[in-house]
């Protein structure tokens, strides 16, 4: 779930008090399903309901015919083969080719071959969840495939680490609004008993302020038109505007090429997502071509903005391209402005699964009132205001999620789950292809982490 990612609201309503009325989040394919339809991702990860009831157990194998994972009734097929389309399109399509730019700066120009690297692996990884699903009719979600790959604890490593992919988003909106809010009005600072704040940090508190009441609701609006919008915006300043397009930049830079890794593949960090698609499409088997068709959008729209921005601006490319655009032209307020308001919208949705999760942990009569929600929700927000004003190295960030979270999501968990799942009847080759993809995953984590943290340590 990202920034741009425009899965529309069945309703708006708020939370309630008890266990049976809470908040239940929102349901990715609201467009074509009832809007009193539970779906998967309304539903915290983790619940009781998910630890209780068997997998049926035909097609698994022996020692996986125990395992439980939730059962209930899948949500009904009613999403056509476009329909799915769009729905891919948009859950990969995010805040990632904002930093596309700054990853080709950071890593040269034969970094970007990185992009339709991930992006084939992306697909392959995919496709392994698809399997996975298709081996049991009980199977419906992410942390369902990681429940019958390796047992509760499966479940519950798949499920932290999706909520932390989330938490990770909601510190880079902040950051986001801050940044480019604070390049329209850079002269704005607050000083009062001594305590001094700069533009970033106004506008950071302004907009938690303002993303707070939104928690309570269910989600807005927004969609992929925005990430299209904001590319044709940075082409019009190159082109039309005549900001121009002056410098080569280098080819490669292979001591910054685990930051370039990192950015590159939280471009591709649709992976929660997709068996829900799967599992809402009338023709599954059609399921491949939407993957295919998603990840050559969202390749496309991230290479075109990581050449275009990086052509315009050179070295002097911010971690966001919207940074650089010259605030006196119509096309950089548009842009800027459209990732403000849609970082805004985006905020509860991405936070809403977290919210649920805590309240599932916390004694059902501690939340009879209805403050009791509004409580957890406004500590999550302040804490990621916390997180994003004590880090606020977007970039860096971004960098340090794609390689640890959405490298374990998207390539190390497929992997993983597949290969315990159907291992049995895989041959040599196939296994041999997805231990090998799962190595280079772990390695590219562990890496990319290690010098996105380093990053981090020296901008303190």
């Amino acid at each position: 779930m990202d920034m741009f990612k425009g899965l529309r609201p069945p309703s708006i309503s708020f939370p309630k008090g008890n266990n049976t009325t809470r908040l239940r989040g929102t349901n990715p394919f609201g467009d074509y399903q009832s809007s009193d339809e539970e779906t998967s991702l309304g539903k915290p990860f983790i619940s009781e309901s998910n630890l209780d009831e068997e997998v049926p157990a035909t097609t698994l194998p022996e020692s996986q015919q125990i395992i439980s994972v939730n059962r209930s009734m899948p949500s009904p097929k009613q999403c056509s083969f476009t329909q799915a389309l769009v729905n891919g399109i948009n859950v990969l399509t995010g805040i990632g080719l904002l930093t596309t730019p700054y990853a080709v700066k950071e890593g040269g120009w034969l970094s970007l071959t990185l992009l339709l690297i991930f992006g084939v692996i992306a697909c392959y990884t995919g496709i392994l969840l698809k399997r996975c699903l298709e081996s049991s009719p009980g199977l419906q979600t992410y942390p369902d495939i990681g429940q019958a790959a390796f047992g509760i604890t499966g479940r519950l490593v798949i499920a932290v680490t999706l909520y932390a992919e989330l938490y990770a988003a909601c510190v880079e909106y902040v950051i986001i609004m801050s940044e480019n809010l604070s390049t329209i009005f850079p002269n704005t600072s607050i000083e009062f008993g001594g305590i001094y704040l700069n533009a970033h940090q106004i506008f950071a508190i302004i907009g938690i302020l303002v993303v707070l009441p939104t928690v309570w609701l269910r989600d807005l609006i927004g969609g992929v038109g925005a990430s299209i919008l904001v590319v044709i915006c940075l082409l019009w300043v190159g082109t039309v505007d005549q900001v121009g397009f002056p410098r080569a930049g280098t080819t490669l830079n292979l001591a910054n090429i685990p930051i370039s890794i990192g950015i590159y593949s939280f471009c591709y960090s649709g992976h929660s997502v997709f068996p829900n698609i799967y599992t809402s499409m009338k023709e599954p088997s059609r399921f491949p071509l939407v993957l295919i068709a998603s990840i050559i959008f969202c390749w496309f729209m991230s290479t075109g903005a990581a050449f275009s921005g990086f052509l315009i601006f050179g070295d002097s490319v911010e971690s966001q391209f919207t940074l650089n655009m010259p605030t006196k032209f119509a096309a950089s307020k548009i842009a800027v402005w459209t990732v403000v308001i849609i970082t805004i919208s985006k905020y509860a949705l991405t936070l809403t699964p977290i919210a649920l999760s805590l309240e599932e942990l916390v004694p059902a009569t501690w939340l009879t009132s209805y403050g009791g929600s509004i409580l957890i929700r406004a500590a999550l927000v302040i804490s990621t205001l916390v997180v994003a004003l004590k880090v606020p190295f977007f970039a860096f960030l971004m960098a340090l999620a794609g390689s640890l979270l959405t490298m374990l999501i998207t390539i190390i968990f497929p992997c993983a789950c597949y290969l315990s799942i159907r291992g049995g009847g895989l041959t040599n080759l196939q296994r041999a292809v997805c231990i090998c993809t799962a190595m280079l995953g772990l390695l590219i984590a562990c890496d990319g982490t290690y010098s996105a943290v380093i990053r981090i340590a020296g901008q303190n």
